[in-house]
């Protein structure tokens, strides 16, 4: 039988940093789009963080009669609720680097192609023993990485992955995927068999791959 690792309050602090950074994420998107969405109705800014800025400037200048008071005086109540939650997401960002660096693991993890601090520490809290894992395979199939099977008779039909499993870890190792791919598609000499894969397979399936 397998049981279930236990974690440590230090690995339980960390996971609550990491929900705590999701739901500030969740709230920038919001309030960012709610900005554009009110002030789509006239203005409309490139997307992008510069695009953003560039409407932020556009509510604080009181001499643009282009926006009415009352809609200025509630979009400034928008503009500010985003630069606090962004502050936030700095000050948790430089938490995450701090515990990701805190740890031998996480010093290691980091040192793998498309490994930052945000995925060093969530693999670290997240699996509170690797050595429970026969393999990389156990491991990826705990994470939901690998394909689902309908196999019978004697033939093997993979599907999709399963996607059971830690949703934000299987992001986060996608994500860092997807940024190795990008680079291998640029420097083409840096591992040869990824580009070779992708000749033959879409980015997407290359990156659960790898």
């Amino acid at each position: 039988m397998r049981f279930v690792e236990i974690k440590s309050s230090e690995q339980q602090g960390v996971l609550v940093l990491r929900r705590v950074r999701l739901m500030l994420m969740r709230q920038r998107i919001a309030l960012s789009n709610a900005i554009r969405g009110h002030m789509a109705e006239g203005l409309v800014a490139p997307v992008g963080r510069s695009g953003l800025q560039r409407l932020m400037a556009t509510i604080a200048d009181h001499g643009d009669d282009r926006l009415p008071a009352m809609v200025r005086a509630s979009l400034i109540v928008l503009g500010s609720q985003l630069q606090l939650v962004n502050g936030h997401v700095l000050e948790n960002d430089r938490r995450v680097r701090a515990t990701a660096r805190s740890t031998e693991l996480g010093r290691r993890l980091m040192e793998v192609p498309g490994v930052g601090p945000l995925l060093a520490s969530a693999m670290v809290a997240s699996v509170p023993d690797p050595a429970a894992f026969r393999s990389g395979r156990d491991l990826a199939a705990w994470i939901g990485l690998v394909p689902r099977q309908n196999s019978s008779g004697g033939k093997e039909k993979l599907g999709g992955i399963t996607k059971q499993g830690d949703r934000y870890l299987r992001q986060l190792l996608v994500v860092g995927a997807l940024s190795v791919i990008r680079y291998a598609q640029q420097h083409s000499t840096r591992r040869p068999w990824l580009v070779s894969l992708l000749a033959r397979r879409s980015p997407k399936i290359v990156a659960v791959g790898l």
